[in-house]
This record gives structure tokens, sequence and C-alpha cells, in this order.
């Protein structure tokens, strides 16, 4: 750390000495958060496993007041769920039916706002984008979300097909559907029955990129509500969400029966297990 002040102090130029310590700074204060959710997730697992607090407080040379401190204090943990730093979220554009403008569902900027919410509330710093109308995103990037599904972008389409587990399918000109292919179980979206009921499915899973150098967390209803389910899961439950897969490549379904007149969700359940899939 030093050495690194001592480069930027010895710029010549005081913009570009401006920018370096502006730049360095950020990331100190990156590493530092991080820092600090990593000390606390440690100091929980070990109390997990039976070290009291003052044990583990002799241990490591600070007080047991500090080590409480240390526990409750920090950024909460499950943040590593999405990341660290930066967090982007990607929901997609699609094209009007009359006008063919670009449009954007309001469940999906309903999720993308509760999510931007979580990320600082961890204290993480979202930013938002839209998938323009056709599907094309660069999907590798670290700390990605992305809300959207096979149908709008064909990027997000070849990733999700790197499930070996779960997958979206469509016969002919029918509804989507999901297909558990190790129970052979087949989830519809209750839009698609007739007559249609206030229910929806949706995918959660964090995959490998594309370029094999990391992982993404794509999130997807059949239908728009099924996606403000999942939100609201991650939202409610993130603490037993991080505890079942933490930063591992995974994928579940979720099930959502919500208010008809506002697609809010009413209730949120778990469908499958929790499917570890191979990393990046």
């Amino acid at each position: 750390m030093p050495g690194e002040v001592d480069r930027i102090a010895a710029i010549g130029d005081p913009f570009d000495l401006l920018r370096e310590a502006t730049a360095r700074m950020a990331a100190a204060q990156e590493e530092v958060t991080e820092l600090a959710r990593l000390r606390r997730k440690v100091i929980q697992e070990l109390h997990d496993a039976g070290v009291s607090y003052a044990q583990i407080a002799q241990r490591v040379g600070l007080t047991r007041g500090r080590i409480h401190q240390i526990r409750h204090g920090g950024p909460a943990p499950e943040g590593a769920f999405f990341g660290s730093g930066r967090v982007v979220v990607a929901t997609p554009l699609k094209e009007e039916a009359i006008r063919g403008r670009p449009v954007i569902a309001i469940e999906d900027v309903a999720a993308a706002q509760r999510l931007g919410e979580l990320a600082r509330s961890l204290g993480l710093e979202p930013s938002f984008e839209h998938i323009p109308a056709g599907g094309a995103i660069d999907l590798n990037r670290p700390n990605l979300v992305v809300i959207c599904g096979p149908r709008i972008s064909e990027p997000v389409a070849q990733v999700l097909a790197q499930d070996p587990v779960l997958q979206f399918e469509r016969v002919s000109e029918g509804p989507w559907t999901l297909v558990d292919r190790e129970t052979g179980a087949v989830y519809r979206s209750g839009q698609d029955q007739n007559p249609p009921v206030a229910s929806d499915v949706a995918y959660l899973g964090r995959l490998p990129r594309p370029d094999g150098r990391g992982s993404l967390i794509v999130l997807t209803g059949i239908h728009p509500p099924g996606s403000l389910g999942v939100i609201h899961l991650i939202c409610t439950r993130l603490t037993e969400l991080f505890a079942q897969v933490d930063t591992a490549n995974f994928s579940v379904l979720i099930g959502t029966e919500y208010e008809p007149e506002t697609n809010e969700p009413r209730e949120v359940t778990i469908l499958t297990p929790f499917y570890r899939l191979p990393e990046g």
C-alpha cells in the first residue's frame, strides 16, 4: 500500500493524480467492505461450529466486545451471493406490439428496483441497464444479474441451455414450460391454463459465463409475475438461500401465487431441490 501511495503521489499531472487517487480509493473501499464481510462470515461460522466469542477473541487477539461488534455490525455475509462491489442488474426491452416501440414490463422495473434496494442494504453498489430489443448483451462480466428469459435473448438462452437439469421447453407453438430432467416433472404457468390461474413458475440459477471465467445470475419467470416471485424470495429469504448455495453454481425452480389485480406475489414456494451445477 505505501508503494502504491508513493506511485500516485509521484504523478506529475494533477488531473491524472486525482483520477488515479479516486480510482484507488474506490478499489480500496471495496476491498475493505469485502474483507469486513468475510471476517463477519468466518466469525459466524466459527460460532455456529461451537466456538465461543470469548475463544475467538482470545485466538485472534481482540476483545470479546470487538468480536460481537464485528459479528453484528459488518456487511452481511450473504451479500456475497451477488458478488462484490458493483452489481449490474439487466432487464429486457420488448417491442411494443402496436407501435413497435421498445418498452419494459412494469414487473421487471419493480424487480430491478427491489433488487437494487437489497444490494444497497448489503453494502453493494447496484447499477442498471436494459437489454435492447433483439436481446444482445455481454454476459462476460462480473457481478451480473440478468432478469430475462430465453425467448427474448439468444445469449441468455445459450447460457440457460448449459443447465443439465432444469430447462425451458416449448412444444410447437404451445406455451413455454419448465422441465426438471432429474424427476421428469413439467411445470406450467397458471396463466397458460384454461381457465387461467394467478400463478407462475420461474427459474433462478447461477450459471457459467460464456467465456468460462466466472458466473452470472439468471432469473426469469415463464411470465413476468414469476420474476417478481423470485425477487420476493431473494429479498425475504436470502440468508436461507445463501446457506444452501453460498457462491457456487446452482439452479432451482420457484412457484408464485400472485394477486391478479397487481401481479404482486402472495405466496412463493421452492418447487425443486437446489441443484448444484458445474463451475465455469
